[in-house]
């Protein structure tokens, strides 16, 4: 009987064994999970799973059964994970278990049989299974207990989770480089013997040179571990990148040495000092590296930060601290001053000062009180808030923010994949000129010279700073928009915007403010006006219709009225579509269209028609006001224009674009429009369903367009066009479609955009160039020989770290944008 496990191959103590019969003989197993699995597995007739399996390498145990794994079968649970909770759902597992190829191919194989699993893909390199299954025909749990009977413990992709990992990666960067610090101090002793005598005795120079190598041995296992391992999976893939001309130049020095070591007779000088040097120096290299990284793009990780884990969850006066992830639409829950909100909801009770510059980039306070909505993330300043539940975790705008920028900073721009294809030319090329050196100096100096000057051409290059160029600007840059409410959902956007020709704006909402305003009144009798508009503006109040609110809102402006100055209303009613009614002291009061007050026998004054036709050609909205069935007067209402867009138009006409107003209505009135802002091409009347055709028709003369919209009717302008710009005040529809989200609603943000667009290009092709002057002048320098490896290694790490600090400049982008204005 064998005393290894049949399946996992590890050894078994006496008192854990557990015998099977497998196929008709009888079988040891370390654990009945073991057994259980090899039993699945042959019952599927997937035995060939083993042969798969590299040779000599151990497989895990599996992992003891979640017993609440039917947890993860709620909706409210899954929602944490699942973006859509049709019966069509897609999540991402992980598994720690997963180890080699053979891990693939038996979780795709044994999955691929569930009935409803439509999709399963494994990710090896960072241990991810992406799952697609039918709900009604299978669970998340049922698709959780199959991958754990084969031994892969599977658990919902966590975000903390993958920055726990990311932490465990530099932790063990560190270690390696502590080691290999630890072999440099100690081979350096024998150095320096070596230097100072005891190389001319060949009994002291052997020992030593054996001592060197064992140390050397052990660091370039375990510390030079990461170069090694990367550049075996580039050429497995049949790839080449930095970790192969790294790893060439060190294990042609180690070997080398090792031939000088073995071969007493020889002269020559042993270099495993220098290959622990420069080992040593790469490691901090990239050690330093990572830290950059980390601080160049954590806009987004600081926004992850922004959104509590728990909440004060009230319920029948009972408050309790709960995790957000348990919370359910309705519940209620306190946000006490200080505190950041939790989640998106309603203010059910309280008034507080909230300050939303995680949001808009401002750092100005907004009042919130009862019925206001309030956001996730944003900071409660003064006040204590009940807060009605609406939406929670990756649900809420700053999830939706944090998931856009991770997508943006995951995206690749189109010279990053110019940049990708010329990189295995680039390592390629490294190569070859390294072994040129070689062959050149071999004939003409010596082996030991050639080898070295081999060495520090192949680690000199510096591709890593080449392929670092774009994706590090586009991670800064969309990183540190979304902090200051510009959220920008894809990298190429940040290489094209500034090049765009023509920019289409919508008209209502966008450059308007979808909100109309009193801008002309017309009366009887002028004298009266104050108690006709304050008799007028009493009753409306009690109306929630927006030309009521606009009305208000304008007499309350005009005349400094408070909540209590309105005049005591009897018999309100609301005539839908048509107008109000109510009287004041005795006095009876209809506010409304023409045609509802025709219909009720009160006679239209005729000069007051005629203005209110004039006026209806510019589509002036006419609201009438009748006092006891006699005309008094007549508002005249439209929607106002945003202060800050005549400023942008004038901004990218100097820039040199072309600008359109595209809008449904009359063209009388976009004319207007078009006049108020300074002047632009107009395309009015047109259908909502026409707004794509027009950017289509606009594409196919040659043109690069961005559309900026906000309505569910801008969506298929907002996807067709080169670049889709939404307010983050329109719909969520609009804000799907578009490439940047103006989550500020500010119009100028798009002028913002373009030159953050201008600066992210130019940042990129400094790097670019940077990287590639850098190669031009130290290839050379290292081919004649005067670089030594040490000194490569030094200088080689400093590319990438230009290419990183060049790309962290870009935060101090907004800082100078908000100086200039």
């Amino acid at each position: 009987m064998s005393n290894s496990c049949f399946h996992c191959g590890q050894a078994i103590p006496n008192e854990d064994l557990v015998l099977r019969p497998i196929k008709g003989k009888t079988q040891s197993f370390c654990c009945n999970g073991c057994a259980s699995v090899c039993e699945v597995i042959h019952e599927a007739g997937m035995e060939s799973f083993y042969k798969r399996t590299p040779s000599g390498e151990l497989l895990s145990p599996p992992p003891p059964p979640n017993k609440d794994v039917e947890f993860f079968d709620y909706d409210e649970v899954q929602s944490q994970f699942v973006e859509n909770l049709s019966d069509r759902r897609e999540i991402t597992l992980m598994s720690e278990a997963i180890h080699c190829a053979a891990c693939v191919w038996l979780i795709e194989h044994t999955l691929a049989k569930m009935d409803g699993l439509l999709l399963a893909r494994v990710n090896f390199t960072n241990k991810q299974i992406k799952i697609r299954w039918d709900n009604s025909k299978t669970k998340l749990s049922t698709i959780i207990k199959e991958l754990n009977s084969i031994g892969y413990d599977a658990t919902p992709y966590d975000p903390s989770a993958s920055e726990a990992a990311y932490k465990k990666a530099n932790r063990d960067l560190l270690y390696r480089l502590g080691f290999a610090g630890f072999a440099m101090m100690n081979v350096m002793w024998f150095s320096v013997a070596l230097y100072t005598g005891a190389a001319d005795d060949s009994e002291y120079r052997n020992y030593f040179h054996w001592l060197e190598f064992i140390i050397a041995t052990a660091a370039l296992a375990y510390s030079g571990q990461p170069f090694l391992k990367g550049a075996l999976t580039a050429l497995k893939s049949r790839t080449v990148g930095m970790d192969v001309s790294i790893s060439l130049g060190m294990l042609t020095t180690y070997f080398y040495s090792l031939w000088v070591t073995i071969e007493p007779t020889h002269s020559g000088d042993v270099y495993f000092d220098t290959l622990i040097d420069f080992m040593f120096l790469l490691l901090i290299g990239r050690y330093l590296e990572a830290i950059s990284k980390n601080k160049a793009i954590d806009s987004s990780r600081r926004l992850m930060e922004l959104q509590p884990k728990v909440a004060r969850k009230t319920h029948d006066g009972v408050e309790a601290i709960v995790p957000v992830r348990t919370l359910l639409r309705g519940d209620s829950i306190v946000v006490k001053p200080g505190e950041q909100i939790p989640v998106d909801g309603v203010v059910l009770n309280g008034q507080s000062m909230v300050n939303e510059s995680m949001l808009s980039g401002e750092s100005k306070e907004v009042s919130k009180g009862v019925n206001d909505a309030v956001i996730a993330g944003t900071l409660n300043v003064d006040g204590h808030l009940t807060i009605t539940v609406e939406k929670i975790l990756q649900d809420t705008q700053l999830g939706k923010i944090v998931h856009m920028v991770e997508e943006a900073q995951g995206s690749k721009a189109p010279i990053q994949c110019t940049a990708d294809k010329i990189m295995p030319w680039f390592v390629s090329t490294t190569i070859s000129l390294a072994l040129a050196s070689f062959v050149f100096w071999f004939f003409n100096e010596s082996l030991e010279f050639a080898v070295m000057t081999a060495t520090a051409v192949l680690i000199i290059t510096c591709p890593c700073a080449f392929g670092l160029a774009t994706p590090m600007a586009i991670a800064v840059a969309s990183g540190v928009s979304a902090r200051n409410g510009i959220l920008v959902k894809n990298g190429t956007v940040l290489e094209i915007l500034h090049s765009i020709e023509h920019f289409v704006f919508d008209k209502t909402g966008t450059l308007t403010k979808g909100k109309m305003k009193v801008v002309k009144e017309a009366y009887v009798d002028s004298d009266s006006r104050e108690t006709i508009l304050k008799a007028t503006a009493s009753i409306e109040h009690l109306s929630e219709h927006s030309l009521a609110t606009a009305i208000v809102e304008s007499v309350k402006q005009e005349f400094n009225y408070g909540t209590n100055s309105w005049l005591k209303v009897d018999g309100f009613k609301i005539t839908a579509g048509k107008g109000v009614e109510g009287s004041i002291d005795g006095v009876f009061y209809q506010i409304g269209t023409a045609g509802w007050l025709a219909s009720l026998g009160i006679a239209i004054p005729q000069e007051l028609n005629v203005q209110a036709l004039k006026q209806a050609k510019l589509a002036q909205t006419a609201v009438w006001i009748a006092k006891d069935a006699v005309v008094q007067g007549v508002l005249f209402l439209e929607d106002e224009i945003r202060p800050e867009a005549v400023e942008l138009i004038a901004r990218l006409k100097a820039k040199g674009k072309k600008v359109t107003l595209l809008s449904g209505d009359l063209q009388v009135v976009a004319d207007r429009v078009a006049e108020q802002l300074g002047g632009m091409n107009v395309i009015a009347e047109v259908l909502p369903d026409d707004k794509n055709e027009v950017i289509r028709s606009l594409q196919a003369k040659g043109q690069t367009v961005a559309m900026i919209g906000d309505g569910v009717n801008d969506a298929p302008a907002l996807v067709r066009a080169n670049v889709g710009i939404a307010l983050g005040s329109g719909t969520d529809v609009s804000m799907e479609s578009a490439d940047i989200v103006l989550m500020n609603n500010e119009l100028l943000a798009v002028d913002t955009a373009i030159e953050l667009s201008a600066k992210t290009l130019r940042t990129i092709k400094q790097n670019i160039a940077s990287s590639i002057t850098y190669n031009l002048i130290m290839v050379p320098l290292a081919m004649t020989g005067v670089l030594t490896p040490l000194i490569a290694a030094i200088t080689m790490p400093l590319s990438s770290l230009v290419v990183i600090g060049n790309a962290a400049r870009i935060r101090s982008f907004f800082n100078k944008k908000k100086q200039t204005n």
